[in-house]
């Protein structure tokens, strides 16, 4: 009998295969292991051997990951070679070691499980991406003092493929992997914005993460059924069960195919209303496949790859490059550029950032930008310098203050009066706009409105704040409900409130890649809707098979609903009367396995 398990898709695709079953774990360190006096500086020095040995290695994956993938992708290796750099982590051990008499091995041990300490404290996927960083370092350099050899994911038993279990991998084992060899993972932990996860979608190999205890109920050899598109693993399946996924895979394909010719047609509905399609983008150099899948510009440029890792604030010339590269992919369309929503789960080293209780409602994003003023100053510089480029527009992410978007038109202000008098070209006006992201914005939307060209509304952080439940908490996920009555209403009026002030609204959030969200959307008439690029066709797809009004009809039922299923209901009823929903992407979606 089949075993299934549900995870989170982290890269698509449908695949059958025996699975090969991966222990890169951190190696056990013997208990009460000291050293002699005598011998305490050896050990030091050896321990410094490694660590020296460990980012070598990391250097040499590092510059494979140039040649196979890209400069942006080998940035992904940059955080592992800061911690081996970091002076809290190296002195910290060697003081266990001189203090204590510890090995090199078990001082290390000691040193990473407080830094574990101190970064478990939450459970948000990119602190827990931290930890996956942590746990690739911690291993190497364990595994090079107790002389284990790394596992060599390359070497091939037999002419099969594979499905890879691992209870988690690691960036340097992903990046090693051969798609002609390793054609699924399934791993117990991980998130989807995991380096890991993101290296899979880069080497196109489906992936499923999260997926509980997969690692202990499979054995190699036993086949699997790996659904990236739905995040399920389903063990030993039967004959039926695999000609329905084949089917399914097929069925899929097809779809694929007719989502590709949908890229260069209007984003428009059945009754002519135009709605924006734009994508959502981490790194400049996903501006070109945002562009191949059909994007009318970009809706939110996240500007934090520039600064998250890095021990230096970013200069202005970098940032110019980054803005401009992205600005110039997308002549005649906007581009919209959020600045550094930093704070919360992201730290930059330069900014020395103090522990907070709650450092989702703490000092972050607009509030660090504000009150660092020559950083923001920097950006503001380079944002406007890149406005030359094509159209660009600045975002504030977090806003809840008028005063908030008056203080950083002044900077703006000031910053483009200085580039006047250094000779650049600057456009005679620029976009300022705000995302709303708390329930404080959504309901003061209509005084905001006055102040900002332009709203996107940011539905990951709007949901959390609205509902007080943090969407990184496993514990708490039946709860993290994006249709809920209150929030489709504080989305409504966000829509209300910018329609009547004649500024743009847009949606940016995960929501918008959401179909019954989209739908939903439409309906309240928003202008903009912007997705990451795997998501652009399905999106288009939502767009061009319905009609405004069907979808005004669908918002009428859902703002009188009482509870989020009833609004699911409302809208899963009227969308699929037109389409086939369990053919779209994620594990929302009713496939029939589901």
């Amino acid at each position: 009998m089949s075993l299934a398990r549900d995870g989170i898709p982290a890269a698509p695709g449908i695949v059958i295969a025996p699975a090969r079953v991966l222990r890169w774990e951190v190696p056990r360190v013997p208990h009460g292991a000291t050293v002699p006096p005598e011998q305490v500086e050896a050990e030091v020095a050896r321990f410094l051997e490694a660590c020296e040995w460990a980012k070598e290695r990391i250097r040499v994956l590092q510059a494979r990951t140039v040649r196979t993938m890209g400069e942006v992708e080998a940035q992904i290796f940059e955080p592992q070679v800061l911690m081996l750099e970091d002076a809290d982590l190296i002195q910290g051990t060697i003081g266990y070691i001189r203090d204590n008499h510890l090995t090199a091995e078990r001082a290390f041990e000691w040193r990473v499980l407080e830094w574990e300490s101190v970064l478990s404290h939450t459970s948000h996927p990119m602190v827990l991406d931290r930890l996956n960083d942590l746990a690739d370092v911690q291993t190497r350099v364990l595994r090079r003092l107790m002389d284990l050899p790394d596992p060599d994911v390359t070497q091939r038993t037999d002419d099969k493929t594979v499905i890879l279990v691992a209870r988690e991998l690691t960036p340097s084992i992903t990046v090693q992997l051969d798609p002609e060899y390793v054609v699924g993972i399934a791993t117990d932990l991980g998130t989807r914005t995991s380096h890991s996860a993101i290296l899979a979608r880069s080497l196109d190999i489906p992936c499923v993460v999260s997926l509980g205890d997969v690692s202990e109920l499979v054995r190699d050899g036993q086949e699997l059924i790996l659904d990236g598109r739905t995040g399920r693993v389903v063990v030993e399946p039967s004959d039926e069960e695999k000609q329905t996924y084949r089917q399914r895979d097929f069925a899929i394909r097809e779809w694929e195919q007719e989502l590709v010719l949908l890229a260069h047609l209007p984003s428009r509905t059945r009754d002519g209303v135009e709605v924006a399609l734009r994508a959502n983008i981490d790194l400049p150099g996903e501006a070109t496949n945002a562009r191949a899948h059909g994007a009318n510009g970009v809706g939110l440029y996240r500007t934090e790859f520039l600064v998250v890792g890095r021990g230096t604030a970013p200069g202005e010339e970098e940032q110019y490059r980054a803005y401009r590269q992205v600005a110039e992919a997308f002549p005649g369309q906007p581009v919209v550029i959020r600045t550094f929503d930093l704070g919360g789960d992201k730290f930059p080293a330069f900014l020395h950032m103090a522990p907070e209780e709650n450092p989702f409602l703490g000092w972050r994003a607009i509030r660090v930008c504000l009150d660092e003023p020559q950083m923001f100053r920097t950006q503001l510089r380079a944002l406007l310098r890149s406005m030359a480029h094509g159209d660009v527009r600045v975002m504030l992410p977090l806003i809840n203050e008028i005063a908030e978007v008056e203080a950083t038109r002044r900077l703006l202000d000031e910053c483009a009066a200085e580039l006047k008098a250094e000779g650049h070209a600057l456009p005679g006006g620029w976009k300022l706009g705000a995302m709303v992201e708390t329930p404080g914005a959504a309901l003061s939307a209509p005084e905001l409105a006055r102040h900002v060209d332009f709203f996107s509304i940011g539905t990951n952080d709007l949901v959390q704040y609205t509902l007080a439940v943090d969407r990184g908490n496993s514990r708490l996920a039946r709860l993290y409900k994006p249709f809920h009555p209150a929030v489709v209403r504080l989305l409504d009026q966000v829509a209300r409130a910018g329609r009547e002030a004649g500024i743009e609204v847009a949606v940016c959030g995960e929501m918008a890649a959401n179909p019954l969200a989209a739908f939903l959307m439409i309906g309240m008439r928003v202008g903009s809707l912007s997705v990451g690029s795997a998501s652009l066709a399905e999106i288009k797809k939502v767009i061009r098979s319905v009609t405004y009004e069907q979808a005004a009809e669908a918002v009428r039922e859902a703002l009188k609903a009482p509870t989020a299923d009833d609004v699911v209901r409302a809208l899963t009823a009227r969308l699929g009367a037109v389409l086939d929903l369990s053919k779209f992407a994620g594990p929302w979606t009713a496939s029939p396995e589901h």
